[in-house]
């Protein structure tokens, strides 16, 4: 008897398998939510990804004490600094992927998780260098991640990331 894997390569089930890699390549959008993110976005970027385009958070949309209100529509930045539209990169992409460090310092989540929400593109949310922060740290960013994030990742390290971007052929 053989085994179901010896199975599978057999000539009878080769015409089940697709025959042809996918041919629509994903748009992925990689956003980092504070300064801990921003570091790994910054590292990521130089990778030389075909598919995937990194972003900041503007510093705290719709303003904060001591900081001027941030336009709704500009609160992300490209890694020169350039303000960016939500509206036209959530409308460009497959896959927003918020990456944040412990802390609580990821407000923007709210914000670009609700424009991919209302246009249905899924969103992946990683918290890095949790051995760095306490528990409580964790969970307030955890507070503003989770609900606007389809998957969350809890890592030591920012490894995984860039293993996932390349699973998914940015």
């Amino acid at each position: 008897m053989l085994s179901e894997s010896a199975r599978m390569r057999s000539a009878a089930e080769a015409r089940f398998r697709v025959q042809a890699p996918n041919s629509t390549p994903r748009a992925i959008k990689v956003i980092a939510l504070d300064a801990t993110g921003e570091a790994v976005v910054r590292r990521l970027a130089g990778g030389g990804w075909n598919h995937a385009t990194f972003f900041t958070a503007a510093s705290e949309p719709g303003g904060r004490g001591d900081l001027p209100p941030v336009p709704v529509d500009d609160a992300l930045n490209d890694l020169s600094g350039h303000s960016r539209s939500i509206t036209h990169e959530v409308d460009t992409a497959d896959l927003v992927v918020f990456v944040a460090g412990p802390g609580g310092h990821a407000q923007a989540a709210s914000l670009i998780g609700e424009a991919c929400s209302l246009r249905r593109v899924m969103t992946t949310g990683f918290i890095i260098g949790v051995t760095a922060g306490s528990e409580n740290e964790l969970s307030k960013t955890l507070v503003q991640v989770r609900p606007w994030s389809l998957m969350v990742v809890i890592a030591d390290s920012d490894d995984y990331i860039d293993d996932m971007l390349t699973a998914l052929r940015a």
